[in-house]
């Protein structure tokens, strides 16, 4: 691991960001929305990707707003995406190419957090297929603007659950039996393997990308309403006190994000996370991840699977 950590990290050492091309995915709150904030308020060009229009319209009002008020004049678009979606993603992946000819940042930040058993609309099972899948296929579809300005970063989002997440090969899409929990887990676990054999895949062909991931810890978000306890009123209350108790809010979960995508000194490969107790909380740190996450076998069978289940083969990164 590189660039020993003597200096507590924050958003100041971002510096300014004019010139750069950042999209974030399911920016309309919580993370996305303050990961998109704080590279709009240091005068990047921001493409916010939402599934709600409406939300979507609300959160660039919102951060226009906060943005202004603190003297900048915000540069952000809304782009309609559902990750879930492979439809979507494909028609976000054309929209994007359209506006933009590079990208020099992509947060692959959606995601959902153990909803009771479901399917995505390509039957998917819906944890693995928006968590994973729909980011695989984004990110492949991107990979012409990532590669254009000279080498992008991209940014998977990855959660300490992702510890007691595996690969099951045989019964990876819940075909035999679903435990919202060890789906969740498998598909944090996934987003890990993602980002690291896209870093070897890229260094293979000598691309000139960043994939690195990061994690927010314990963090106040919406996806708390996904807890155990959700559909009880006093449990979600309980848990959001929990949240607060011993996690940290949204907009310091998202500082090892933003660590990921702007620190010069970071190196494909690596994972940021809290560096408090278990990593619940605390400036951003580089963290390991479980071993499981370093198994090249599993990474390459992910990575076939996923290209036969999304069609999305990135050409740029065949040898």
């Amino acid at each position: 691991m590189s660039h020993p950590d003597s200096t507590p990290w924050t958003p100041d050492a971002m510096g300014r960001q004019e010139g750069r091309t950042v999209l974030v995915t399911g920016a309309n709150s919580g993370l996305g929305f303050h990961v998109a904030t704080e590279f709009a308020r240091r005068g990047a060009d921001v493409l916010l990707a939402c599934r709600n229009a409406e939300r979507g319209r609300a959160a660039v009002a919102q951060l226009q707003a906060e943005v202004r008020n603190s003297g900048v004049d915000p540069h952000v678009e809304l782009v309609s995406l559902d990750v879930a979606d492979l439809a979507s993603v494909r028609r976000a992946a054309s929209d994007v190419l359209h506006r933009r000819s590079s990208i020099d940042v992509l947060v692959n930040n959606a995601g959902v957090m153990v909803p009771p058993f479901g399917r995505t609309v390509d039957g998917f099972e819906t944890q693995v297929g928006t968590n994973h899948l729909g980011h695989f296929a984004l990110t492949g579809l991107l990979l012409p603007a990532l590669l254009a300005g000279g080498g992008g970063r991209v940014v998977s989002v990855a959660s300490v659950a992702h510890k007691f997440g595996r690969l099951n090969r045989g019964n990876y899409q819940s075909e035999r039996s679903y435990q919202k929990w060890l789906a969740y887990g498998q598909s944090k676990l996934s987003n890990l393997l993602f980002a690291f054999e896209l870093q070897r895949r890229a260094i293979a062909v000598g691309a000139p990308l960043v994939s690195v991931a990061a994690h927010p810890g314990l963090s106040d978000t919406n996806l708390w309403k996904m807890t155990p306890l959700s559909g009880n009123r006093v449990g979600e209350a309980f848990a959001q006190v929990l949240g607060r108790a011993v996690g940290q809010s949204a907009a310091l979960g998202a500082w090892p994000l933003l660590r990921a995508a702007t620190d010069p000194e970071v190196v494909g490969g690596e994972y940021f996370g809290p560096g408090g107790r278990q990593e619940w909380r605390g400036f951003p740190v580089l963290v390991p991840a479980s071993p499981h996450a370093y198994d090249t076998s599993d990474a390459a069978w992910l990575w076939a699977r996923s290209v036969e289940w999304t069609g999305v083969d990135p050409s740029e990164l065949s040898a």
